[in-house]
């Protein structure tokens, strides 16, 4: 089975926890067998390889979103890289592509795409198994996901079929409705569209090259910012004559919200929180070391980050994003494919920062033209190559660095943390430049 995840987008709606780089689907608050916490990127990966070990997994995702997903799920998924957002036609040809030119996967062999962010069960990727056979299979040119409503929600688009079986030719597309409309959309046998779509890979390839003038991946990579932002939907669901859709009436929810991300925690506290006995219905969600006490409320959150604390009525978190989006600060933490960094204080012409390094990984080989910086230990061992010249390090060792100096940090075997003072007058994310290491 291919599938391929679009992971896109920075979830607003879910500060402080997302950012602009940490998006919604690299949230850890899902509680794993071993009393750890996953995200939902890791829980959609673990979820496919129960059903199905052998999965080829690509994520179509931003380049922002690269290191993330290193971190959380290693090397062996693909990553299809978009320069730029174009919407998902554009973003679902591009993963293709990669498929067929990259990996050498081949025309006939079907493909399901779906979002990397809903919460759902092993019935779900059952279903993307069935999904897959259709594909290959059928006499459709594509096949769709619908998810049987359970009540006329405004957020999603729907899918009238022809008939009640299990399987059907599609009527018709609607968009997103108002709230009278859609009922009377499910009163004509309506599903929910999840945005799942299965379809053989040259089908999908045809239509990109009668969409998009390109040659081959590498091609429409290059031209990748010129090409029309459309949705798959637009593009070639509601043209398409030969479609049909297959209903799915497990667990489905989406994970836009607070109100609908804290329905899916097992616990109403993660991290360091209390809940007094007057309260109803509140969840506290921490990453600081620091506790929360929650007194007396009805129906909130309470959510703390590096990146700001949140306190909100439930049906209130879904329109906060207006609010964050007129917020203007910097990001406080974020994984890397070689671990993570928290910045603990911002001054004029300093930057102070707690920096994590993963055991058998190194920072990329750098130089800053306009700040010093200065490493100190404080757990672990490893080696540092400061222009060229390489040394052992441990908890307790101060490494100086001055503008212009190459340098990275090394763990063979075991964590590093250290903290990182940047001293400059013009501190900025853009003042790096890489190089190649030979050790």
């Amino acid at each position: 089975m291919h599938i391929i995840l679009l992971s896109g987008g920075s979830g607003k709606r879910l500060w402080p926890l997302s950012n602009d780089i940490r998006s919604k689907q690299f949230i850890k608050i899902f509680k794993t067998e071993d009393g750890g916490y996953e995200s939902m990127v890791q829980r959609m990966y673990r979820q496919i390889k129960a059903v199905d070990t052998d999965a080829t997994i690509t994520v179509a995702t931003s380049k922002s979103q690269i290191s993330q997903l290193r971190n959380q799920i290693g090397e062996e998924a693909g990553i299809s890289v978009e320069p730029c957002r174009r919407d998902t036609f554009p973003a679902i040809a591009l993963a293709t592509a990669y498929l067929h030119d990259v990996q050498g996967v081949s025309e006939n062999e079907p493909v399901v795409v779906c979002p990397v962010d809903p919460y759902v069960e092993r019935d779900y990727f059952e279903a993307l198994r069935d999904l897959s056979c259709l594909a290959q299979e059928g006499e459709a040119n594509l096949t769709v996901m619908g998810i049987e409503p359970t009540y006329p929600s405004e957020k999603y688009g729907y899918v009238i079929p022809e008939n009640t079986d299990k399987v059907s030719v599609v009527r018709t597309f609607k968009e997103k409705p108002d709230a009278e409309t859609a009922a009377r959309y499910i009163e004509q046998g309506a599903l929910w569209n999840a945005g799942v779509f299965a379809y053989r890979i040259g089908y999908v390839l045809q239509k990109a090259h009668e969409l998009m003038d390109f040659t081959d991946y590498d091609d429409l990579f290059s031209k990748y910012e010129t090409v029309r932002k459309i949705s798959f939907d637009y593009a070639v669901a509601e043209k398409e004559p030969k479609i049909q859709v297959m209903r799915f009436a497990g667990q489905w929810k989406d994970m836009g919200t607070w109100n609908t991300l804290t329905e899916a925690m097992e616990e109403p506290v993660i991290g360091k929180g209390t809940i007094g006995d007057a309260c109803e219905n509140v969840d506290i969600v921490n990453e600081l070391d620091v506790p929360i006490l929650v007194m007396g409320l009805k129906n909130a959150v309470v959510a703390a980050s590096p990146e700001g604390i949140l306190v909100t009525d439930k049906e209130q978190s879904s329109y906060i994003k207006p609010y964050v989006d007129a917020m203007d600060q910097q990001v406080m933490f974020a994984e890397k494919s070689w671990g993570s960094f928290q910045v603990l204080d911002v001054e004029k012409e300093s930057l102070t920062i707690l920096v994590t390094l993963k055991p058998g990984h190194r920072m990329n080989y750098h130089s800053h033209d306009h700040r010093d910086e200065v490493w100190n230990v404080i757990s672990g061992s490893g080696r540092t190559i400061v222009d060229g010249m390489e040394q052992n390090v441990h908890a307790g060792d101060v490494i100086t660095m001055q503008a212009g100096c190459r340098h990275t940090i090394i763990s063979d075997t075991e964590e590093i943390r250290l903290i990182e003072v940047q001293l400059g007058k013009s501190i900025s994310v853009h003042d790096k430049k890489k190089y190649a290491l030979e050790e």
